[in-house]
């Protein structure tokens, strides 16, 4: 930071030289150039390299025509050998899009900040919070509700693996009483199956020797009549 006492002392065309180089553009200086120091190219090229940082802190992609109108350079080839002399010395990191006669610009370093726009800084500082925080909110909530689902799909699946336990006891007792009844006499089973239950055949076999009765006693009948 410069020294405030310097601003009313015979050095103060210093002074304010400084606070160009600190805040201020190249046009700044040829504004106030009768009144301030002389530079040398370097100075002039440095306080130009500058002028791309706070003009890359409003724009991410500068015209040509903007750069050539603020740092006063006569064409576009001493405004490119510029801009990487710039990204050499790392000031600033981008891409120049002759295509499109622009400066794309990804990355560039800080300048000094002035007292009067601290407050700025600060309020913007208190939206960026304040926009975090709602963020913050919303994905807590986002949160809570993947858990909620979570747990609800847990006790969903722990209630049919339930089912699912209880069926396969149902089945197997189920099975094993049918497995114990098909068990206690199978040969007896089968032979029930194949014979007849008692007297069955003994009245089909009545059934058999009265017809054949009365078949031999309607042929005696019908000898005797003829």
């Amino acid at each position: 930071p410069v020294s405030p006492q310097l601003a009313d002392s015979e050095f103060s065309p210093v002074f304010r030289l400084l606070t160009i180089f600190a805040y201020g553009t190249y046009a700044d200086y040829l504004a106030e150039a009768a009144n301030l120091p002389p530079l040398t190219e370097a100075q002039k090229n440095k306080l130009r390299h500058l002028s791309v940082v706070t003009l890359a802190a409003k724009i991410k992609c500068i015209p040509y025509s903007v750069l050539l109108e603020q740092l006063q350079l006569k064409n576009v080839r001493q405004l490119e050998d510029l801009v990487i002399e710039a990204v050499y010395a790392d000031v600033l990191r981008g891409s120049l899009d002759q295509r499109n006669q622009r400066l794309e610009v990804d990355y560039s370093i800080g300048r000094d900040i002035r007292r009067e726009e601290l407050s700025t800084i600060t309020r913007t500082l208190q939206e960026w919070c304040q926009g975090c925080e709602v963020v913050l909110s919303g994905i807590e909530e986002q949160v809570s509700r993947a858990n909620q689902h979570k747990e609800q799909q847990l006790a969903l699946k722990q209630q049919i693996e339930s089912e699912v336990a209880n069926l396969k006891k149902t089945i197997k007792v189920t099975t094993a009483a049918a497995a114990a009844a098909t068990s206690q006499d199978p040969e007896q089973h089968l032979t029930e199956l194949r014979e007849p239950a008692p007297g069955t055949n003994q009245r089909q076999t009545s059934k058999k020797t009265s017809k054949a009765k009365g078949l031999r006693s309607s042929a005696k009948i019908w000898s005797k009549s003829n």
